[in-house]
């Protein structure tokens, strides 16, 4: 168990009409934890994720934030998507302004911090993810490798108490996915409490403390890499490694 839970889901229920998305899911991420959630499309991976910054609302059960329960709207809701931040498939920048614009943003308007404070922590957040020189450009003259890091950027601007990220990296190119996982694995390495659902199962290897396996909408097994990967439980986690794995 982790020492120091920072993120507790207990007994999570959520529909989209009849569908049952997630059933009776229970997970708990502590300080400093990196914690890989992969399955078969469909399983609930990327709507367990939104549940947690309430992008996606629950219909039962209770999700803690370092022991607060997460607020329903308004300013409170504000705050709290600044302690957790996300990172999604599509990368979300505001096409018409820099990067460092985008950077600063919501360090202004949520956090209000002065401009120049705001640039100045946008800077070094740049340069963390190799692309202090590409400040002053816009989104579109960046590769997607770069809008993702810039993304990670934004989200780490906020000096969130936790990362998720739902498949950062599955609209890249092959040749810029390497540059985004090595983003993450810096944080990961830092200490920064991350849940990351993803396909690219070296990361999960790696990087993770902690391999969750949903399928059908349920965690199947929660285990560490080593063993995830070596000796699978069930023979729904054997049937799809033995799928990925091949590849």
């Amino acid at each position: 168990m982790a020492v120091d839970p920072l993120i507790e889901l207990r007994n999570v229920n959520k529909y989209y009409g009849e569908l049952h998305v997630l059933r009776d899911i229970d997970l708990t991420v502590g300080k400093g934890e990196v914690v890989v959630v992969i399955g078969p499309s469909g399983s609930g991976k990327s709507t367990l994720c939104r549940t947690i910054n309430r992008l996606e609302t629950v219909q039962s059960g209770t999700i803690t934030l370092d022991g607060q329960p997460l607020p329903e709207e308004g300013r409170a809701l504000a705050r709290l998507r600044a302690e957790v931040g996300m990172v999604f498939q599509s990368f979300n920048l505001f096409a018409h302004k820099t990067v460092l614009q985008n950077v600063s943003l919501a360090q202004v308007k949520v956090r209000r911090r002065r401009q120049d404070d705001a640039d100045r922590r946008s800077r070094e957040l740049l340069d963390r993810v190799g692309l202090l020189d590409q400040a002053a450009k816009f989104p579109a003259q960046l590769s997607g490798g770069q809008q993702q890091r810039v993304a990670i950027a934004r989200a780490l601007a906020m000096e969130p108490k936790a990362m998720l990220f739902d498949e950062p990296t599955s609209a890249l190119d092959p040749e810029m996915i390497n540059e985004v996982l090595e983003v993450m694995r810096k944080l990961a390495r830092d200490g920064m409490t991350m849940i990351v659902v993803t396909h690219e199962m070296g990361f999960a290897r790696a990087s993770a403390n902690r391999v969750v396996f949903m399928a059908d909408g349920r965690i199947v097994e929660d285990r560490s890499p080593e063993q995830f990967f070596t000796n699978p439980n069930s023979d729904r986690a054997k049937d799809f490694l033995s799928k990925i794995l091949k590849h």
